[in-house]
């Protein structure tokens, strides 16, 4: 429950109006709202009063902030994401003057999703990793629902990450110090991305034959879906650098210990640039463990088709894995996603996972995903005028709440 009114502090948001609508519910709830930008694409976002301009090297925010948090009361911080660099040391300093900090994320369920939650998300996440708090935790809380949904087209998520990086033209003159937390510049992503799309027509062709075959021969496969190389979940909570390393090293596995003529789809992100040539790797490793004919490269494709079929999905901890484990199939994680638990995913090496996969427990499953919807999950979206509402909305009366949804419940399963 609100407790009393309150001062955010919201620092660097999604390249969209998001953070602008949020603060707009802030303050019409009566809270105060201060604004720091860090780079001229934060600024073009931001058309409330209250506002500083950070122009400093990264190392020194948390000194900075330390001045608007004393001159305010800030009671608490708002950030998207809890890895990039101008976040990372202001979370901490926040968490140890007892501020509070809220962190947005895109969804763990998807679409219709975003992932609101206090201190940390994915790694970082104060979700719990046993099953039988789940079990407790659903058995004490009623469906969730279907989230209202909204049209969330990607050209409006490419023109508002265009206008952005155009902005950010000026960030050498402004903002000095500012690193941009992407591997690559705009330009060149736009340019592997659009160069991708011209040839998807013809991959689309190719990749229809191959999920046909996939899906009407009666020949076992295992799915591992791509994650993009700038993802978080790959960069900081990983053991490996990039998707090639990925690639490398499951295919080794599968080559030496999965059943004999079982198949090994490797599936392309939807989002990726087109700069990696996975195709071309994929054929060197085909050659090289003499896998011709057991290994399909997919650029696109139908994940939820796929996994109806597939024998089993290995991933390092995309939301691919909460998909797989909806429709039942074995997974294994090779790192440390929310969803990685005993009953759920594999927890054996992944060398046995192709000879020996448990399949999750959908009673498990249900408890874990009511819980997570209803706890760490609020309905909406970062692009989209309709999604922005939603989302600001529900996160409104979710941060306005001295504990979390997620500490209430663990309260209550502890008293």
């Amino acid at each position: 429950m609100t407790t009393s009114r309150k001062c955010f502090l919201l620092l660097q948001g999604v390249c969209s109006p998001f953070f602008d609508r949020l603060g707009e519910q802030l303050l019409a709830a009566g809270h105060r709202v201060i604004k720091v930008n860090f780079t001229v694409g934060d600024s073009l976002y931001w058309h409330h009063g209250n506002t500083y301009a950070y122009r400093g090297h990264a190392e020194r925010i948390p000194d900075y902030l330390a001045r608007i948090w004393e001159r305010h009361v800030v009671t608490d911080q708002v950030v998207f994401g809890d890895r990039r660099p101008v976040h990372r040391r202001a979370i901490l300093a926040a968490r140890e003057r007892g501020i509070r900090n809220h962190v947005f994320e895109e969804g763990y369920f998807r679409p219709y999703w975003v992932t609101l939650e206090r201190e940390g998300v994915n790694a970082h996440s104060l979700l719990p990793r046993d099953p039988e708090w789940y079990l407790e935790a659903g058995r004490r809380l009623p469906s969730a629902g279907k989230p209202k949904p909204f049209p969330n087209q990607f050209s409006t998520r490419a023109r508002h990450d265009v206008l952005y990086h155009l902005a950010g033209v000026a960030n050498p003159f402004l903002h000095p110090h500012y690193r941009n937390h992407a591997l690559v510049t705009a330009p060149v992503e736009y340019a592997g991305f659009l160069l991708r799309k011209a040839r998807m027509p013809y991959l689309a062709r190719r990749d229809d034959e191959r999920m046909h075959a996939l899906l009407t021969e009666n020949r076992p496969f295992f799915l591992l879906p791509l994650q993009l190389k700038s993802d978080a979940q790959i960069r900081y909570h990983s053991d490996f650098k990039n998707m090639q390393e990925v690639i490398g090293k499951v295919v080794a596995s599968f080559a030496y210990h999965a059943p004999a003529g079982a198949r090994l789809v490797i599936k392309n992100h939807p989002l990726d640039m087109g700069l990696a040539h996975y195709a071309r790797m994929i054929k060197v490793l085909m050659k090289e463990y003499d896998l011709a004919g057991r290994l399909v490269y997919l650029e696109g494709g139908n994940l939820e088709a796929l996994l109806k079929r597939a024998d089993g999905l290995v991933t390092v901890n995309s939301t691919a894995g909460n998909v797989s484990l909806g429709f039942g199939c074995p997974t294994h994680t090779l790192a440390s996603p929310i969803y990685d638990m005993p009953g759920l995913t594999h927890q054996g090496k992944l060398d046995d996972f192709w000879q020996n996969r448990p399949q999750p427990d959908a009673a498990l499953f249900r408890a874990y995903r009511r819980t997570v919807a209803q706890t760490v999950q609020i309905n909406g979206g970062f692009y989209c005028r309709p999604g922005i509402e939603l989302a600001a909305g529900h996160a409104l009366q979710v941060m306005e709440r001295d504990r979390s949804p997620l500490q209430q419940l663990k309260d209550e399963i502890a008293s």
